[in-house]
């Protein structure tokens, strides 16, 4: 389908409760593969690439959080479906955020996924602006020789080669424009605190003990921030719970999904 006069490519398997499952930066679907694979008949999948990533297109020098957001609602009202658990994973977090805020009632709950509802401090948009610049000296390569091991434990970065490398794939497949796009997008979201802690909405939040991004002492903040979430942590994951620790996210996930349907 098209949204804001560009290519929206998505997966769509199954049928009952939707479940929707955003990846994070150099990402794209393809990243949930494995994790989809999981997922029981009964359900239905929506995997989108989101827009600057994967098949989607890119249609500017920036993508917003909240035109990303529009875009996931612009796929729900196409397939006719009413509500949606929507799962963020890291940069889909920032989306889902964006989507609860703007779009509430189409929600039956969400997961945040090694995220966080805040905007970037100014350390972190001075790392954005270094790697636009990166980006845009065709040194994309080396901003994923760095990230993409970082995102896995230190001890899963050894112990799992071919995901690893399979995650260095796919980001080296996204183009310099969505790269630098999203990174535009990124820098420029507002903060969303207010929105996590709003109670009307169930959240399940999951975070890794060995997250390098995402430290343990900023995840227990988030949990003190929402009381009412309900809380998974991956005690052997860094950044990749879906890929790291799968075994313990789906049974999380579809528990809370058969309560709320």
């Amino acid at each position: 389908m098209e949204y804001k006069g560009t290519g929206l490519v998505y997966w769509d398997r199954g049928e009952g409760p939707c479940l929707v499952l955003l990846h994070g930066y150099l990402e794209s679907a393809e990243i949930w593969d494995s994790f989809a694979d999981r997922i029981p008949q009964g359900y239905r999948l929506i995997i989108p690439d989101l827009p600057g990533h994967g098949r989607s297109g890119t249609w500017g020098a920036l993508h917003s959080m909240d035109d990303l957001a529009g875009a996931i609602r612009a796929i729900v009202e196409a397939e006719g479906i009413g509500k949606i658990f929507l799962v963020g994973h890291s940069m889909g977090g920032y989306v889902l955020m964006a989507f609860a805020e703007l779009f509430p009632e189409k929600l039956l709950g969400y997961s945040l996924f090694h995220s966080t509802p805040f905007a970037d401090n100014d350390e972190k948009r001075e790392n954005r602006d270094r790697e636009i610049s990166l980006v845009l000296c065709g040194k994309k390569r080396q901003i994923v020789q760095v990230n993409i091991p970082k995102a896995f434990s230190m001890d899963n970065v050894d112990l799992m080669p071919e995901e690893v490398e399979r995650a260095r794939r796919i980001a080296l497949e996204s183009s310099d424009q969505g790269i630098v796009a999203l990174l535009r997008g990124m820098k420029e979201r507002p903060d969303r605190t207010a929105v996590f802690q709003e109670a009307s909405l169930p959240i399940l939040l999951i975070g890794g003990m060995k997250d390098n991004y995402i430290p343990s002492e900023v995840f227990d903040k988030l949990a003190d921030l929402a009381p009412h979430a309900q809380v998974l942590r991956l005690e052997q994951s860094g950044h990749m719970g879906f890929i790291e620790e799968p075994e313990k996210v789906v049974p999380e996930l579809l528990g809370m999904m058969d309560r709320l349907a």
